[in-house]
């Protein structure tokens, strides 16, 4: 039973010693251990915050992302229906200046034929009446004496003639 009950000495010096490392750990190991816990601490809470800062950027970040992708969502729809509606607003501008252009040409060329007829007409009349003189010309000169024979000749002048 020696070993349960210590020596009186022994309890001495072994307290002695403690006391003296206590004494040593705070003089020279205590304030650095302190300030090396304490600069620990501190970087743990700068990270902690750090991250929960990092967290919160990504959270904007994300909420950012997708209201760009929103906007340009709508934006997109925006230019497509912009550029239906161009689309559609120059062919109708294009189908109104062609019909425009068909009428001008119509109208040009009714003017055309028109103009056409009155001058085939003018020269008709002119023949007409070159016609009308040569015959009554060669009716003069024959010296028709009788309407009968007046009439033959007017007949046979009119079937000579060809208004082809």
């Amino acid at each position: 039973m020696d070993l349960l009950t210590p020596d009186p000495g022994l309890v001495i010096w072994t307290g002695t010693t403690f006391i003296i490392l206590l004494y040593i750990l705070k003089k020279y190991a205590w304030r650095p251990i302190l300030h090396a816990i304490r600069v620990r601490e501190h970087t743990i809470k700068y990270a902690l915050a750090a991250a929960e800062k990092a967290r919160k950027d990504v959270e904007n970040i994300e909420k950012l992302k997708k209201q760009t992708l929103e906007d340009a969502a709508v934006e997109r729809d925006k230019l497509i229906t912009e550029a239906r509606e161009l689309k559609a607003r120059i062919i109708k501008d294009a189908k109104n200046e062609a019909q425009k252009e068909a009428d001008k040409i119509i109208e040009t060329t009714r003017l055309q034929l028109e103009k056409e007829k009155k001058d085939a007409l003018q020269l008709m009349r002119e023949q007409i009446a070159v016609l009308s003189v040569d015959i009554a010309g060669k009716l003069l000169e024959q010296e028709l004496k009788t309407t009968k024979k007046q009439k033959e000749l007017i007949d046979k002048y009119l079937k000579e003639v060809s208004f082809n």
